[in-house]
């Protein structure tokens, strides 16, 4: 391994040079071939110049990066310069731009290009982790696509081919890494000592990560390194006492379990560090990945022209071969697979807002290939339950903003800790007299004011001894941090009508005017106007919201009671910037996908009032024993309605009484009336 590191590192150095001589040369390039060696046959690869040189000038500054110790001074230029192509404005002229490398080399050419361009990039981590093996696998491809691009024949076909070779080769080790939760692998070792042994008042540790590294991340470093260190543990402590709680909800043991997956954006170790000490009170020792491990995307554009880089091999054989590899890797890692406990995520929020630019450059489904990845994510999903049941193990989300939200970024993290720090008590009292209400019903209605001209009509399961059972769960703040909202699994047959918001962040992508028809709790129709186009229009809400499906049931139907939330969006004027766990509270929404006890659907499940959750499947859930292919979807996107879009939610009994529950925006509930003061502020 170190003798073809070697050779490929000496390579890769002889080709940058023989590139800038020709660059350099005073004659044409056609004399200087002749002059130097026939066989570079620089005159063949001119075209390609640039982008060979790109490439090498990376993989040598990742040499550097390899062989660096953590006191070195370079790591910030390093990043910079690492990320200098695609970052900002200059992406319009990079080669990980499909538009700008299908107008340089051609669409076929430019294609495979702009993916490998990508794939040669997957080196810059592993260089940081001293990962000799992963960074010699990009190194060895590079030279091999050197070596087509020399020849004039058949270069597409030769492209493709390399790529197709290279992810059929490493395919099992990226896998594994992956699907693996060990905490002592090296990635996790890496992620873990950055934790807790960087000092951390000085942000220099921030650029070992290897990821891209922004003021973002350097002042939340130094704002949460100057907190006292009793405020971090508390603050930690809500999300790993939510997490705790999780499993005592559910009647899950957690001294059975050994590993909690820790999920972070960079420049919260202040704040992740005391939380895996309190995890380790608990028995649960952390692990990291990589791909759980945010930063500030050196331009978000970047990943979304890449999503769906897979469509250059993707087929029936490539997606079965994959299963089996899953399969392989859970069952020779079952063990630690039954030890994992769950996630405990910390999401960010307050990043500039960003609408997509779809550009037909991109690589793209066929019909077909939509299909296959539909079932693959099924398959998928479903394999990982059988060997992590997610009735075994439970999370928590909690979210806090980055400096990017504005100026008044430390009034705004403030507000939120108290927003996720809310007295549960109160909203225990003030969400079982909403639950007692809606218990009553056969079906509630939602309706919209204004320019929303949503009107929904959710129809509920009845419930066979109501003093026993309910359909709604009053969320407080365990797995789900903040406090504040009711939530059931609607029937689908009955549940039909038009949703509708005039704006609204799903997932971090901008919809305007998104419309969703609904008939039997299936979605008909959707539109939205973010384009010119109705074809744009609906391509981007299939892609992104149905996740290329042709219709999603409603697996949820919630209202949202954290008016504080709702408030501190309003004042600071962050409502779009909202994560969806803060935005789901501040409003009635619905989820799209599958229901909120998706492959649980048999824990027996109670409110505080002693109540058991009966609502927790719908149609399509119930095919899980039979039909279990029908059954999932591995998607759930809520989509809420503010207070200022909603006219009145009214729940219908059978006896033809009605009770209304919100009117115009307000609650009129009796026992609700104090979620109007925060909303009066």
């Amino acid at each position: 391994m170190r003798e073809r590191y070697e050779l490929a590192t000496a390579r890769i150095r002889e080709i940058q040079e023989e590139l800038r001589d020709a660059a350099d040369a005073s004659t044409d390039v056609n004399t200087f071939k002749n002059e130097k060696n026939e066989t570079n046959n620089f005159f063949d690869i001119e075209k390609y110049r640039e982008y060979l040189l790109e490439i090498c000038d990376m993989f040598l500054i990742l040499e550097e990066v390899f062989q660096a110790q953590p006191e070195d001074s370079r790591f910030p230029e390093w990043n910079e310069r690492l990320n200098r192509s695609i970052a900002g404005d200059a992406y319009e002229k990079s080669f990980g731009n499909p538009s700008f490398c299908a107008a340089r080399f051609g669409k076929q050419e430019g294609t495979c290009l702009c993916w490998l361009f990508a794939s040669f990039r997957s080196g810059i981590p592993a260089a940081y982790e001293k990962d000799e093996e992963t960074l010699l696998h990009c190194m060895e491809l590079f030279l091999q696509v050197y070596t087509i691009l020399t020849d004039e024949d058949e270069k597409a076909r030769s492209l493709k081919e390399a790529i197709y070779y290279f992810v059929h080769d490493y395919d099992e080790e990226q896998m594994e890494k992956s699907i693996r939760l060990n905490p002592e692998g090296r990635q996790s070792a890496y992620i873990r000592s950055l934790v807790m042994d960087s000092d951390l008042s000085n942000p220099a540790y921030l650029y070992w990560y290897g990821e891209y590294v922004t003021e973002n991340e350097i002042r939340m470093a130094r704002f949460l390194s100057s907190l006292p260190e009793n405020t971090l543990a508390e603050m930690a402590r809500t999300y790993t006492e939510g997490y705790r709680k999780g499993f005592e909800i559910a009647g899950i043991d957690l001294s059975q379990k050994k590993t909690v997956q820790i999920r972070y954006h960079i420049g919260f170790e202040a704040l992740v560090r005391p939380a895996v000490e309190q995890f380790r009170a608990m028995g649960l020792e952390p692990v990291f990945r990589r791909s759980f491990v945010t930063s500030t995307s050196p331009n978000r554009q970047y990943p979304y022209d890449h999503r769906y880089d897979d469509a250059l091999y993707l087929n029936k054989a490539f997606v079965s071969r994959r299963l089996d590899l899953a399969e392989h890797i859970y069952e020779k890692n079952k063990e630690e697979a039954a030890a994992y406990a769950g996630p405990a995520v910390i999401e960010v929020f307050g990043e500039k807002l960003f609408v997509p630019t779809t550009k037909k450059e991109s690589l793209s489904y066929t019909k077909e290939q939509e299909k296959l990845s539909v079932e693959y994510r099924r398959d998928f999903s479903l394999l990982t339950n059988r060997y992590i049941p997610q009735n075994s193990y439970s999370f928590t989300i909690i979210a806090y903003p980055m400096p990017e939200i504005g100026e008044q970024f430390e009034d705004i993290f403030r507000d939120t800790v108290k927003v996720n720090t809310l007295d549960a008590a109160q909203y225990q009292r003030i969400q079982q007299a909403l639950i007692d209400a809606l218990d009553q019903g056969e079906y509630v209605r939602v309706t919209g004011r204004g320019a929303n001209h949503t009107d929904v009509r959710i129809q509920l399961h009845a419930l066979d001894d109501p003093d026993r059972q309910t359909n709604f769960e009053n969320c407080l703040a365990d797995v789900n941090i903040p406090v504040g909202e009711v939530f059931t699994s609607p029937v689908l047959r009955g549940t039909e009508g038009v949703l509708h918001v005039t704006q609204v962040y799903l997932n971090e992508l901008r919809y305007e005017n998104l419309e969703i028809v609904l008939k039997d709790g299936m979605v008909t129709e959707y539109r939205c106007s973010n384009y010119e186009t109705e074809e744009e229009n609906k391509k981007y809400i299939k892609e992104n919201v149905l996740y290329n499906r042709e219709t999603l049931p409603v697996g949820e139907f919630a209202i949202g009671t954290n008016t504080t939330a709702y408030t501190m969006g309003r004042r600071y004027g962050i409502e779009a910037k909202l994560p969806i766990l803060i935005a789901e509270k501040t409003g009635p929404h619905f989820a799209l996908g599958d229901t909120c006890y998706s492959m649980s659907e048999d824990v027996v499940l109670h409110n505080p009032d002693g109540k058991e959750i009966i609502a927790k499947e719908n149609e399509c859930s119930a095919l899980r024993n039979t039909e279990p292919e029908k059954a999932y979807f591995n998607c759930h996107t809520d989509i809420t309605i503010p207070y200022d879009e909603l006219g009145d939610i009214q729940v219908f009994t059978k006896e033809g009484k009605t009770i209304t529950l919100l009117r115009e925006g307000r609650f009129v509930l009796p026992g609700t009336e104090a979620l109007n003061e925060a909303l009066m502020q």
